[in-house]
């Protein structure tokens, strides 16, 4: 069965483009041409990945994509920016995108994208169903089961994008090491990322916010002036 894409988008040729391109490579698209058309089709069917504009009628990408996380909607996320607006760009990470990409682009680095994240999210799926017993990661009052894909805190369910799950995964499966920027960009993101390093900022920011209980004085996750990131077992009288 073909993997369902919904393309968001309020410039017809776009749409067009990114259709056609689509569906050569194999995939079922589904069209929308503003931001309230697209929750509606989001919540009337479900989809393997989003393809999200920023600039849309009616609702704008951020707003869309704020929505479909509050409203528990965790399909994967390529936002497409105009130009270099950095401010757009990471505020839609923080609200949930897991990617994004900057007009002009070439439909072939759109559909390249597009598979990189879809491997992924099937690599997990396939470990998920092949693994015999289930297992659960402990760090503190983070409870992490691997093969459900899910995240408690304080034995309350935690809703994380899946971009936020992989991150906390390799950051718990490489406790107690220091882990660079570029390390995290490869490993979570499994390609070259177009740009620098700051979209691990953010989900790491992302991450604190969901998990610390001062963000401002971390427990969890340690910055590593210079180097990067460390995840620790917090101290009992933190």
């Amino acid at each position: 069965m073909s993997q369902k894409v919904l393309v968001v988008d309020d410039e017809e040729s776009i749409v067009t483009l990114l259709q056609f391109n689509l569906e050569q490579s194999g995939f079922s698209v589904t069209t929308a041409m503003d931001g309230k058309s697209a929750l509606d089709e989001a919540a009337n069917q479900k989809f393997d990945l989003i393809v999200l504009d920023l600039m849309l009628p009616e609702l704008d990408g951020l707003e869309v994509c704020k929505q479909l996380r509050q409203n528990k909607v965790m399909t994967p996320i390529l936002m497409l920016t105009a130009k270099d607006d950095e401010f757009d760009k990471v505020l839609g990470l923080e609200l949930g995108a897991d990617d994004y990409l900057t007009k002009p682009f070439s439909p072939r680095e759109v559909v390249a994208r597009i598979r990189a994240i879809l491997r992924r999210t099937q690599a997990t799926a396939s470990e998920k169903e092949t693994k015999k017993e289930v297992h659960k990661l402990v760090i503190g009052d983070v409870e992490i089961h691997p093969d459900n894909y899910e995240v408690f805190l304080r034995n309350q369910p935690m809703e994380l994008t899946p971009k936020e799950f992989e991150l906390l995964l390799y950051l718990v499966n490489h406790k107690g090491r220091v882990l660079t920027r570029d390390q995290l960009l490869n490993a979570v993101w499994n390609y070259e990322f177009v740009g620098d390093t700051r979209i691990v900022d953010v989900h790491i920011s992302h991450l604190r916010e969901k998990i610390e209980p001062n963000t401002k004085k971390p427990v969890y996750i340690k910055t590593i002036r210079g180097l990067g990131y460390k995840l620790e077992e917090p101290a009992l009288n933190e």
